[in-house]
């Protein structure tokens, strides 16, 4: 009888979140994702409806909150809070008040910190119980972005949280090889398109989360991405981390506190020593955890627990129904501000070696 309970994504609604920095292409993002024919079934939250622009597309309003598109899409506004939006969108929806849909997508406003959004949707029991976090996609504008990483932490942030990264304005710039180096070294999970005047398809933005519900299978490696994590391990040798000051790449320290990097474990672990480990990270250091998601071979579990966090909150840790493949390490993906590799490390050992 396993101590966690079994996953269920696959049953819940997918959110996307889509964010990135004041005029990076948001809008324009989501005007033409809407025009896809397979994302007619998507229930699209905004800030307000003058900004996005989308009176075009307007057919009615159901009422002051909730807009229908023509393509079939639901719109509405985020009133009090985002919470209660999601909460009354899905009793919209089973009263029949607005048509269903089947994914909802969040565009948060340029200076939002996207952090409280992944949050409530990870352990929010009132939210987390119907809705699952599927993508962070953050744009970045291929002209304004170098400047904004460099004065602004949000947007060093909204590039560390993201699961897909997506280059806007391409056409008006050159060479973006030093941005995509710098977006890599800053979050080498993320998988970078570049896009022009918001065209891409849907599938390249979304299906990051670990459960592929269409073909009902885990993806370990899309979830986790543990290549690039170790080719970027292999490209910083002693990694740009473990020094600061980082004014020998022409970034401010920004970047330099921004740390990304895999754990892995071949032996099976002892899961109140885990639990103790990341209870100290959360306590000590939550604001500085911007991220965590974890794939665990724990000792007496049949099945992978799977992590994830932001911050001090994470998902209630679940058991998925069987591995993906032979491959049975415990891979554990962090990306912080200010903590390196070798304290995380560190710490895990003084905790196994109390326990």
């Amino acid at each position: 009888m396993s101590l966690f309970e079994s996953d269920k994504s696959a049953q819940r609604l997918p959110v996307s979140l889509i964010t990135g920095f004041l005029g990076s292409g948001k809008t324009t993002l989501l005007n033409r994702l809407l025009r896809h024919d397979g994302m007619k079934d998507s229930a699209v939250i905004i800030n307000e409806y003058g900004e996005v622009g989308l009176d075009h597309l307007l057919v009615e309003r159901v009422d002051g909150e909730v807009a229908v598109l023509a393509s079939g899409c639901i719109c509405c506004t985020i009133r009090s809070d985002l919470e209660q939006t999601l909460r009354d969108l899905l009793v919209k929806r089973d009263r029949g008040e607005v048509p269903p849909f089947r994914r909802i997508l969040v565009e948060t406003t340029g200076l939002a910190d996207p952090a409280p959004i992944v949050q409530l949707l990870l352990n929010n029991p009132l939210v987390s119980h119907f809705l699952r976090l599927d993508t962070v996609v953050t744009t970045v504008d291929a002209v304004n972005a170098p400047h904004q990483l460099d004065r602004q932490y949000e947007a060093v942030k909204q590039v560390a949280l993201a699961d897909r990264l997506l280059i806007t304005k391409r056409d008006l710039v050159e060479n973006i090889a030093t941005l995509e180096l710098r977006l890599r070294r800053l979050n080498p999970g993320a998988r970078i398109e570049s896009v022009s005047h918001g065209e891409i398809d849907p599938a390249q933005l979304f299906g990051a989360g670990l459960i592929d519900p269409e073909l009902k299978k885990i993806d370990v490696e899309r979830w986790l991405n543990e290549r690039a994590f170790a080719e970027s391990h292999a490209h910083a040798g002693h990694s740009h981390h473990d020094h600061h000051g980082h004014h020998d790449h022409g970034h401010p320290d920004h970047d330099a506190s921004i740390a990304s990097f895999m754990l892995a474990f071949d032996e099976p672990l002892d899961w109140m020593a885990v639990t103790r480990w990341l209870a100290y990270l959360r306590n000590a250091r939550g604001e500085d955890l911007l991220r965590v998601k974890g794939i665990l071979n724990l000792r007496g579990e049949p099945t992978p627990i799977v992590i994830h966090g932001v911050h001090h909150v994470f998902h209630p840790p679940v058991a998925l129904g069987a591995w993906a493949d032979s491959d049975r390490r415990s891979r554990i993906v962090f990306i912080t501000r200010g903590i390196a590799r070798a304290e995380v490390l560190e710490l895990w050992q003084a905790v196994r070696a109390a326990a």
